[in-house]
């Protein structure tokens, strides 16, 4: 998807340095180099004429340099991060074998969906500036871009998912039961983002029509379409059960009278950091996904890279959110980068029901 906004940049750079290159030499130009070339006509025993004829290949590096997009570098630095950062999610649960809970399950299957998105965004660089690709790889690099993001996005919805039935069905979610429903769950989500990512190479882009593209070349516009309101709903689906998560946990605070007060307090916390993950969530999504529906390929690039760039940025917040606040992956890096524990953490294991 995103592949595409920085090849329309560059053609558009290219084509803007083609117009001055056409323009007159200046021969006083200090961005012009001259060098000195005899006349390969003159087989005579005449003075040889030498003539100053330009060097042009300095220009063209400059307009190489030139031609390099700022929104694609920012991208290309948001892709480095995330990679980052969730490499060393997925590390710290590879190397923890007491990280093996269902909850820890879907975390690790949404780090490698946002890890898988940030090598895209990297390769989408290295293919668009430094590298000559062909067609069928462009179109795998597209689908790749895809399959990371809607796995992203539905390992964000699988994880809503685990926190209600956690609340919801407490006295029988410990079972072996939920660990199979987990992995059905992680396997049907990629299956799925996997088919559509293929989409593109199997021929469902807009290569050969340039009128049915969206923002997003070569992604039609009716694919694009779709997986926005694909995204509206699952987004609605989630408000939905954090507004369930959040009457269980009220009720629960009133059946607990000993407790009253405290789980008041815990649970009116526990509704504010819901909130801030969900409007996150939205205000990183939402607006790619309204434009994604509106807007085509005659809309001005630069509005596709301002709606991109925060929906990218989900990404970057979702090990924050999800991985590095949890007490036990906590405990995990202290070990593995100090050799101790600070004895200020937490030691009440986290379930799925925390937020």
């Amino acid at each position: 998807m995103i592949l595409s906004l920085a090849a329309v940049a560059a053609m558009s750079s290219g084509s803007g340095s083609s117009l001055n290159s056409s323009s007159p030499l200046d021969p006083f130009d200090s961005s012009t180099s001259w060098s000195l070339s005899e006349d390969p006509s003159n087989s005579s025993s005449e003075p040889v004429v030498r003539t100053l004829t330009p060097d042009l290949q300095p220009a063209t590096n400059a307009i190489a340099v030139e031609g390099v997009s700022p929104w694609d570098i920012a991208l290309c630095v948001t892709g480095t991060l995330i990679s980052c950062e969730n490499a060393l999610v997925i590390a710290v649960l590879f190397y923890t074998p007491t990280l093996r809970a269902p909850m820890f399950i879907l975390i690790g299957s949404l780090a490698v969906a946002d890890l898988l998105a940030g090598l895209g965004l990297i390769l989408n660089f290295v293919f668009t500036y430094l590298v000559s690709s062909v067609e069928f790889v462009t179109l795998l690099s597209v689908g790749l871009l895809i399959s990371a993001f809607s796995a992203s996005v539905l390992n964000i919805l699988a994880i809503t998912v685990d926190r209600y039935l956690s609340l919801y069905n407490a006295l029988t979610y410990h079972t072996e039961r939920t660990v199979t429903f987990t992995y059905v769950m992680v396997v049907f989500i990629w299956v799925s983002c996997l088919t559509l990512g293929l989409l593109p190479a199997l021929g469902w882009n807009c290569l050969r029509d340039e009128s049915t593209c969206s923002i997003c070349r070569p992604v039609t516009k009716n694919n694009a379409v779709a997986l926005a309101v694909t995204f509206l709903l699952v987004f609605a689906l989630m408000m939905q059960l954090y507004l369930q998560i959040c009457k269980i946990a009220f009720r629960h605070a009133q059946q607990i009278a000993v407790q009253h007060q405290f789980v008041a307090i815990s649970t009116t916390k526990g509704v504010s950091t819901l909130s801030a993950i969900l409007c996150a969530f939205g205000a990183c999504w939402l607006p790619f996904a309204m434009y994604s529906i509106v807007a085509d390929y005659n809309y001005p690039v630069i509005y596709t890279y301002a709606t991109v760039l925060p929906a990218t940025c989900c990404s970057v917040i979702n090990p924050i959110i999800y991985a590095f606040r949890n007490p036990d992956i906590q405990k995990s890096l202290w070990m593995a980068c100090c050799g101790c524990v600070p004895s200020n953490l937490s030691l009440r294991p986290r379930t799925s029901s925390d937020v």
